[in-house]
C-alpha cells in the first residue's frame, strides 16, 4: 500500500526570495503618490474643492484637453512628415538632417518658451515688424503659442518611433504595393501609415504625456491647465487638499492616454513579406529637394537653433548677474543641480539593475515581481507634480509618527527629518524616472547570453558574484548611458523641483523658471542656456545610437 504524502509547511507556502521584496521596496515610491492621489478622489467635498469645481475645474480640464489634441496634431504631422522624408527620398542635406531633427530633445519646452517670449514681446523687432505687414501683434502667450513650443520640441517622440518604421520595413511593403499598382501617395496612406501606426501611436503618447506633465509653459503662456491650477492651489491659496484632488483629475488624464496608447496598438502588424530592408530611397531633385530639405529644417530651426540663438545672444550680453558676483551663488544653483541629478542617477539605476536581474533570475515567472517592475515603470508616465503632491501626505505622516516615536522611546526631538529635505526630492526624481533606467538596463542585460550565467553557476557562483563579476561588468556601458540620460532628465525637471525643494534650495531649473516669471529673461537666459546644453548631450547619444550605429 503507497503511503500517502502530505506536503510539509515550507511545501505550501514559500516565501517572497530576497529579489522579489526587493522589487517591492523599489516600486512604493510609485505606489504610495499614486494610491494618496487617488483615494482623494474619494474624499469629502471640502468647501475649497467645491469652489474649485463650480468655477475653474471645467476651464482646467478643457484646456488641457484642447492643449492635449494641439500638440498631438502638431507632433504628428511634423513627425510623420519628417520621418517619411528622410527614410525614403533622398535630397539636399538629408544626411546632416537625419540626425539633426532629434536635437530639439535637448531644450526643456519651457526654456524655449522663454526665448520666444522674448522674440514676440512688446516692442521687439520682429513684434514691430508683424505689425507693420499685417496690423496684428502676434500673442505667442496664449493656448496656441503654448501648443506650437511644445509641438516644436516633443515631436522627435514621433520622428524617432516613425522613422524606424518606414525605414526598416519600407521597402518590402512598398514594393508590394507598387507591384499592385498603387500609387506612391496611396501606398503611403494605405500601406506604410497604417503598418507604422503602434509605433506613432507610442510616440504620440510618449509626448502627450510629457504635455500634460508641463507646467514652466502654461505658467509662463498664462493658459489655466490642471498643472497651473494644481501649483496655484497649493501655493496661493495653500489648499493642500484641493490640490491633490486637482492632481487626481489630471491622474485620470493620464490613465486615459494610456489605455488610448495601448488601443491604438493592438492588433497584428508584422511585416506580411517577412523581409526588413531599408527602403529605397527616391532622389528628389531641383524645388523638390528644396521643399523636402524647408520641411525638416523647419523644425529644427523653430524647436532648437532660434531659441538657442536667442538665449546665447543674451547670455553673452547680459547673464545671470550672479555669475560674476562675489557670492558665486550662480555656481551654488548648478553645484545642487548636479548634486540631486548624480545622486538621483546613481539610485535609480541601482533600482534598475536589481529589477532587470531580477527578472533574469526569476524568468518573469514570479507574479509579485512582475507587478512590481509594472508599478515602478510607470513613473515616467506620470506627471512630476501628481508625484510631488502626492507624496507630501503620506511622507509628512510618516514623518510626524518618526519623531514621535524617536521622542518616546529615545527622548530625542529631531522635528520632521524628511519633509523639506533635499532626500524627498531625490525620492521623487528616482520614482519619475526609473522608467528611464530600466529601460536602457534592460537592453544591456538582454545582450548577456544566458550561457554566462549556466557556466558561472556550474562552478558555484552565487547570484549576487554573479551580479558582481559577470552582469555588471558586460553591461556597463548600458548603466553608464542609463545613468546619463537620469540626469540630464534630472536637471531639467521643473514641477516637482518647485514643490518639494529645501527653502532656499535652487537647482538651474528653478533659477531660471524664477527669473523669467520676473520677466528677466536675459538674466535667466544663462541658466536656461546651460540646461540645452546639458540636454545636448543625451540628445546626441540618441541620434548616434538611431543613426551611427548603422548605415542610414
Amino acid at each position: 500500500m503507497s503511503e500517502t504524502i502530505h506536503p510539509t509547511t515550507s511545501q505550501k507556502f514559500r516565501l517572497p526570495s530576497i529579489w522579489s521584496v526587493g522589487a517591492v521596496v523599489i516600486a512604493l515610491p510609485i505606489a504610495v503618490p499614486m494610491l494618496a492621489i487617488v483615494s482623494t478622489l474619494f474624499d469629502e467635498q471640502s468647501e475649497v474643492w467645491a469652489h474649485l469645481r463650480e468655477t475653474v475645474l471645467f476651464e482646467y480640464v478643457l484646456n488641457t484637453v484642447w492643449l492635449l489634441i494641439c500638440v498631438g496634431v502638431i507632433v504628428s504631422l511634423v513627425g510623420i512628415a519628417c520621418a517619411w522624408l528622410v527614410a525614403t527620398k533622398d535630397f539636399l542635406g538629408r544626411k546632416f538632417l537625419i540626425w539633426a531633427l532629434i536635437l530639439p530633445f535637448a531644450a526643456p519646452a519651457y526654456v524655449v518658451a522663454y526665448a520666444y517670449a522674448d522674440l514676440f514681446a512688446y516692442g521687439s523687432p520682429l513684434a514691430e515688424l508683424s505689425q507693420q505687414m499685417f496690423g496684428v501683434l502676434p500673442s505667442i502667450r496664449s493656448l496656441p503659442g503654448a501648443a506650437l513650443v511644445l509641438g516644436f520640441t516633443l515631436y522627435p517622440y514621433v520622428y524617432l518611433f516613425a522613422y524606424n518604421a518606414f525605414a526598416e520595413q519600407g521597402k518590402p511593403l512598398m514594393e508590394a504595393a507598387s507591384a499592385l499598382g498603387a500609387s506612391g501617395k496611396r501606398s503611403f496612406a494605405r500601406v506604410a501609415l497604417p503598418h507604422a501606426r503602434p509605433a506613432i501611436a507610442g510616440g504620440v503618447a510618449l509626448a502627450l504625456m510629457e504635455t500634460a506633465a508641463d507646467f514652466g509653459v502654461v505658467d509662463f503662456f498664462g493658459v489655466p491647465t490642471l498643472t497651473n491650477g494644481i501649483f496655484r492651489t497649493w501655493y496661493a491659496q495653500g489648499e493642500h487638499q484641493a490640490a491633490m484632488q486637482l492632481a487626481g483629475w489630471l491622474f485620470a488624464i493620464v490613465v486615459i492616454l494610456v489605455v488610448l496608447e495601448q488601443l491604438a496598438r493592438r492588433g497584428s502588424h508584422a511585416n506580411p513579406v517577412s523581409r526588413n530592408t531599408a527602403a529605397a530611397r527616391e532622389k528628389l531633385v531641383g524645388w523638390r529637394s528644396g521643399l523636402a530639405f524647408v520641411v525638416c529644417a523647419l523644425p529644427v530651426l523653430l524647436g532648437l537653433l532660434v531659441p538657442g540663438a536667442v538665449l546665447l545672444g543674451h547670455a553673452i550680453e547680459t547673464g545671470d548677474p550672479q555669475l560674476s558676483g562675489t557670492g558665486g551663488a550662480f555656481f551654488d544653483y548648478v553645484g545642487n543641480s548636479l548634486m540631486v541629478g548624480s545622486i538621483a542617477a546613481l539610485i535609480a539605476v541601482a533600482c534598475a539593475i536589481w529589477l532587470t536581474y531580477s527578472t533574469r533570475l526569476l524568468r518573469g515567472r514570479n507574479t509579485l515581481l512582475r507587478y512590481s517592475i509594472r508599478t515602478a515603470t510607470l513613473g515616467y508616465a506620470i506627471p512630476g507634480m501628481v508625484l510631488a503632491v502626492g507624496l507630501i501626505g503620506p511622507l509628512t505622516s510618516f514623518d510626524r509618527w518618526l519623531a514621535e516615536v524617536l521622542a518616546e522611546q529615545f527622548d530625542v526631538r529631531t522635528g520632521l527629518i524628511l519633509t523639506g529635505s533635499a532626500a524627498v526630492l531625490i525620492f521623487v526624481y528616482v520614482a519619475r524616472f526609473l522608467a528611464v533606467a530600466f529601460n536602457s538596463c534592460e537592453g544591456g542585460m538582454a545582450q548577456i547570453h544566458p550561457n554566462y550565467d549556466h557556466a558561472a553557476r556550474s562552478l558555484g557562483a552565487g547570484p549576487f558574484r554573479l551580479l558582481r563579476e559577470i552582469h555588471l561588468p558586460i553591461m556597463t556601458p548600458a548603466a553608464l548611458t542609463s545613468m546619463l540620460l537620469v540626469f540630464v532628465d534630472v536637471i531639467k525637471e521643473l514641477p516637482a523641483t518647485l514643490i518639494l525643494r529645501p527653502f532656499n534650495f535652487e537647482t538651474l531649473a528653478t533659477r531660471a523658471y524664477r527669473l523669467a516669471s520676473d520677466e528677466r529673461i536675459a538674466e535667466a537666459s544663462t541658466a536656461a542656456l546651460l540646461i540645452v546644453l546639458l540636454g545636448l548631450i543625451p540628445a546626441g547619444l540618441a541620434a548616434w545610437q538611431n543613426f551611427g550605429q548603422r548605415k542610414s
